[in-house]
């Protein structure tokens, strides 16, 4: 028994399983950590661009409804300003000295709300007007001016100019003007337009910024796509800087806008960027905002999981030393035993369902190898060829096979897990392997598939024990067939040769009832001779192979077909219903005997000729005799052939 105990130098299985357990549970701990610090990142990134499309979303709103608020302003300011210009033409066309009068021109311009009243004459020159710093101006003074010089080749014009710089201030106004009723002069009203520019103040992003609550640690940004520059942010002091000076890459912004880790102001941040018009708006959070609940998770997650597989591995190391490792210790002895000779210890350990059901098989085991030499010494008698064995007990689930089984019984590799690893699939298998037996050979049997093959098959049974033997003789039942075809065979016409025709006809004629009515045809080719001369006996073998496909094409089913040698066919028709339609099918003969062509090669025809002659029988009669009578009557068809220079 000394030998069976583990060395010194070997740890127990014991420490073994605990250093393993602690190993994989440290693993598991840091795996499960890392898992939750990735997973918390991605979340807290996905928050902030959640949260980063809300403000976006708000923006554009906000965007979108000052667009239209100044849109409607800057209508309603053109109308304005076009409804001034039409009651001030009225006014002056009324009282024509009121154009001498600037005093009186003030105040209907202070009492019409307008900054600017200015008169052109039919030249497109400024003569009058509330500002004589104007006077002499014409309509190619600048271009704002400009702009209402069509008016001095269409009259019919209204036009109000779009709020731009005026021609000598570059002062911000709204500019209208049209000729007077009877088209004496053009009348010009500037109104500065400060409603306008008050709502255009709302859509600047700095005031849209202003108006948005952000969190300790974000900052919203608005940079020019084009030149870089911050228009607006919720940090005031940044706006009009470089977008590079508080560090961002403007080709980074446009390339990684949806989320990403930069320094901003030296600080790690996570930004989102998105483009709207010509600029990038953004939402920047600092990493410590964004992170700073998920190092504290991570500790009180890394304590729990720590504390858990603590005492984990305490209860497991237990229970295993308990109820496994004790059982362990008491089969290795048995086992020992068993290794030093000791066949008749029997191994019984009850500790569970497990070792019990190990006891029962290594006592199965034992005697399994008593019983081994004797099937050894049987196979190794058997053969010295590659052979296939397998073995199975109906106590067991698998079958136990050598690897030529699955190539002998043409397994692959699913159908041999399927077979193999339940012995009664593999029993039905063999079972339904014997069904069929090849004739005249002892324990042979035909195993279909793709191709066919024979398998020799031996079994040996001890109660519930099966050894097998399996041997592939494929190719030798091939090569035995293949010999008595060939025997059985003229080689020159593919038909029966003498031999042939002697065993299809005994064997046919010893069951008469399958014949029915019969007719026995006796043929010879005519002419041979005079083409063997002519042309050669090759072509004359072809001659011989034209009247073998005459012969054959009377269907192979109710025909056997020969040649006896020479230029004589013999065919035996049979399974006719009724004479008149074996002899009408006979008779075609006479027809193809003499108009028939064989085509020899190289533009070689002949005429093919054959004499014929047969008798019936409704299968009673001995072949022998029937081969006789009708063999006389071709002789006399050859005769009389020759007779009338046929043959």
């Amino acid at each position: 028994m000394s030998e069976c105990k583990r060395g010194n130098n070997m740890p127990n299985i014991k420490s073994m399983i605990v250093r393993y357990m602690q190993t994989v549970t440290l693993i598991m701990v840091a795996v499960i950590l890392m898992v939750a610090a990735i997973a918390q990142i991605f979340s807290a990134q996905n928050y902030a661009k959640d949260s980063a499309a809300d403000v976006f979303v708000q923006i554009k709103q906000i965007m979108l409804e000052n667009q239209t608020e100044l849109v409607a302003t800057q209508t309603n300011y053109k109308q304005t300003c076009i409804h001034n210009a039409e009651a001030i033409a009225f006014m002056v066309e009324e009282n024509p000295a009121i154009l001498e009068d600037l005093e009186e021109m003030k105040k209907i311009a202070d009492f019409m709300e307008v900054d600017e009243i200015h008169f052109f004459d039919k030249s497109g020159r400024i003569y009058t007007g509330t500002h004589p710093e104007y006077y002499g101006l014409t309509m190619d003074s600048g271009e704002q001016i400009g702009f209402f010089k069509p008016l001095l080749t269409d009259k019919s014009l209204t036009l109000v100019q779009d709020i731009t710089p005026n021609t000598a201030e570059s002062k911000p106004m709204q500019y209208s003007a049209l000729w007077s009723e009877h088209e004496e002069f053009i009348v010009q009203v500037g109104m500065e337009p400060l409603n306008v520019m008050k709502v255009t103040e709302k859509n600047e992003l700095s005031y849209i910024f202003s108006l948005l609550r952000v969190n300790t640690g974000v900052s919203l940004y608005a940079i020019d796509i084009a030149t870089g520059e911050i228009m607006g942010s919720t940090t005031s002091e940044d706006v009009g800087k470089n977008c590079a000076e508080i560090g961002f890459d403007l080709n980074e912004l446009l390339s990684r806008g949806k989320g990403f880790h930069t320094y901003v102001k030296g600080v790690n941040s996570f930004c989102v960027f998105t483009q709207e018009g010509d600029n990038l708006i953004g939402r920047v959070v600092t990493a410590d905002t964004l992170y700073h609940n998920i190092w504290i998770n991570m500790f009180t997650l890394a304590v729990c999981l720590i504390l858990v597989s603590v005492i984990l591995i305490i209860a497991v190391t237990r229970y295993i030393n308990k109820h496994i490792i004790q059982g362990i210790y008491e089969i290795n002895g048995k086992l020992c035993s068993i290794a030093e000779g000791n066949l008749d210890e029997t191994v019984d350990v009850q500790n569970c369902l497990e070792f019990a059901e190990l006891s029962k098989h290594s006592n199965e085991m034992i005697k399994s190898l008593l019983a081994g030499t004797g099937k050894i010494s049987y196979v190794l008698n058997k053969t010295d060829v590659p052979i296939g064995v397998y073995e199975y007990s109906k106590k067991m689930t698998k079958v136990r096979y050598t690897d030529h089984v699955p190539r002998i019984l043409s397994f692959g590799k699913s159908k041999t897990e399927e077979l193999c690893g339940d012995y009664k699939k593999f029993a039905a298998f063999i079972d339904e392997l014997r069904q069929n037996p090849l004739e005249d050979e002892e324990d042979v049997y035909c195993l279909k598939g793709k191709q066919v093959s024979y398998i020799r098959l031996e079994e040996l049974t001890n109660n519930n024990d099966v050894f097998g033997i399996v041997i592939d003789i494929t190719e030798e039942i091939n090569k035995r067939k293949l010999i008595e075809e060939e025997r059985d065979t003229d080689l020159l016409t593919g038909l029966y040769n003498r031999r042939g025709l002697e065993n299809q006809l005994s064997e046919l004629f010893e069951e008469p009832d399958k014949i029915g009515h019969g007719a026995m045809v006796m043929v010879d080719a005519d002419c041979l001779k005079e083409i063997n001369d002519r042309y050669g006996h090759d072509k004359g073998d072809i001659y011989l192979c034209k009247i073998a496909g005459v012969l054959s094409s009377f269907g192979p089913n109710s025909c056997i077909i020969a040649r006896q040698g020479g230029d004589e066919f013999v065919m035996f028709l049979y399974q006719y219903d009724n004479i008149e339609e074996l002899e009408n099918t006979v008779k075609t003969l006479s027809f193809i005997q003499d108009n028939s062509i064989a085509h020899l090669g190289e533009n070689i025809s002949v005429p093919l000729r054959f004499s014929y002659g047969y008798c019936l029988t409704d299968g009673k009669s001995n072949y022998e005799e029937l081969l006789k009578v009708a063999d006389e009557q071709m002789y006399k068809n050859k005769r009389s052939r020759k007779a009338a220079g046929k043959a």
